[in-house]
């Protein structure tokens, strides 16, 4: 990689996992050098994985592999912006189908407790609408979703989607 900056994630063994599925499963998104740990280590033993570089739908990330000391929280997401229904039924499905879990308003988490705002494009047009009640609508429709339904948020937005 050569950025100056990637986000580093930690991981209790599986950074490979994860990075090989959010390549699969993300559009822009590769794994690429995988290090070896050159000795034994506190979560690990010299051989296994250390560190995996991925990126994820641009972003360029460093997964490491430091054992069980810390777990992802709500505080970090990625965001996806999504182009339409069928879009965000992938990648939530994706996500929740694979041992992940469902939260509120288009969050997700996945199966390594990171969490995902799987976003319409349409869901951040109707929260922004000029018309305040139509946005306020919008907003209202979306706080008693789990996966974002852009028709809904049309419809409470007072439009209808094509």
């Amino acid at each position: 990689m050569n950025s100056k900056n990637r986000i580093c994630l930690w991981y209790d063994g599986t950074a490979l996992e994860a990075a090989t599925f959010y390549a699969e499963t993300f559009p822009d998104s590769a794994v690429g050098a995988i290090t070896h740990a050159p000795g034994d280590y506190p979560a690990g033993k010299q051989g296994d994985v250390l560190t995996v570089e991925f990126t994820v739908a641009g972003i360029p990330c460093l997964g490491l592999n430091g054992g069980p000391a810390f777990t992802h929280s709500e505080a970090f997401s990625f965001q996806i912006a999504t182009d339409d229904q069928a879009e965000t039924d992938r990648l939530w499905e994706a996500i929740v189908g694979n041992g992940g879990q469902e939260s509120a308003c288009g969050w997700c988490k996945d199966r390594w407790g990171l969490s995902w705002q799987i976003t319409p494009r349409a869901l951040t047009a109707a929260i922004a609408d000029p018309d305040p009640a139509a946005a306020r609508r919008a907003f209202e429709a979306m706080m008693g979703m789990h996966k974002i339904d852009i028709a809904a948020i049309e419809a409470a937005r007072g439009r209808t989607t094509p």
